[in-house]
């Protein structure tokens, strides 16, 4: 081999090994607000995949179509919530086996069990978790880039001291406050804002599918309509019958009504997400 060649062949090893190093991380993200998250950390390095991205569909109504498995096989980080509320993520890994694919599984980060609420995104203590799992996980799969995952992670951390200020000035303010919910999609917030939540078993029973037993749905009724909530929240992305007729009562009654989702609107962040919805929930209990 002559001189004009090697130097032909060294070239091409090292424009292969750049394109290889400069490919992006693939991510899957089972929910839209994990794939903010993971986009958030890993910034130009990587490139994310979400799956529940509709704020105007029921997520428990979802079924993963085959290019969802197809994004799986590909992807080198899988995040999804666990904790019984995507059961169908486990089914599709385990459909899609990888040796090299590392999982990040909320539930397990905030020590959830099957059966406790499992809409953590709204605890405030569970995100910075996710992010830094995310951040490590990333360092571990792209060495080269970790120092950029550390900046985005203690960026992220930043950009959600507002909504920690944004709780505690409404708690300051609202603590103990009475107030009601279709199902515990708000629980973990509601808790942090320090909002007495009442009627708390018929919410399981509408997460869970169930019909409300009688004496629970008559001290709903009775909670709207003698005014001892100030605040009805509900599902807006849901249409369980006793839930559709209890946010009936509660207009019919003048009780404050706030619909709360379980997916991210389009177009906006985590924080902003987060942030929007506390500013909806000071604004009615302000009334």
């Amino acid at each position: 081999m002559n001189l004009i060649s090697c130097a032909a062949l060294a070239a091409a090893l090292c424009i292969s090994v750049h394109a290889a190093a400069a490919a992006p991380v693939k991510i899957v993200a089972a929910e839209n607000f994990y794939a903010d998250v993971a986009r958030q950390i890993g910034g130009a390095h990587v490139q994310v995949t979400s799956i529940l991205n509709n704020p105007d569909q029921d997520p428990h109504l979802f079924e993963a179509s085959p290019s969802v498995g197809r994004a799986l096989t590909h992807a080198k980080i899988v995040v999804y919530n666990g904790a019984d509320y995507d059961p169908w993520m486990d089914k599709l890994l385990s459909a899609s086996k990888a040796s090299d694919r590392r999982t990040i599984v909320t539930g397990q980060l905030a020590h959830k069990q099957s059966g406790d609420n499992p809409h953590l995104w709204y605890d405030p203590s569970v995100m910075p978790l996710v992010a830094k799992e995310l951040a490590t996980t990333l360092e571990a799969s792209d060495p080269p880039n970790a120092q950029d995952y550390a900046k985005n992670l203690q960026s992220f951390l930043a950009a959600l001291k507002p909504i920690d200020a944004r709780i505690k000035a409404i708690k300051a303010k609202y603590a103990s406050t009475p107030v009601t919910a279709t199902e515990p999609v708000f629980g973990y917030m509601a808790k942090a804002l320090g909002l007495d939540m009442r009627n708390e078993h018929f919410q399981l029973s509408v997460m869970n599918d169930t019909e409300p037993s009688a004496s629970d749905t008559a001290a709903f009724e009775s909670d709207l309509r003698n005014h001892a909530v100030k605040l009805f929240i509900y599902n807006s992305q849901a249409s369980d019958g006793a839930a559709t007729r209890m946010l009936a009562l509660a207009k019919q009654s003048g009780v404050p009504v706030l619909g709360v989702t379980e997916t991210a609107p389009a177009g906006k962040s985590f924080q902003r997400w987060m942030l929007n919805e506390l500013a909806a929930v000071e604004k009615a209990l302000a009334h």
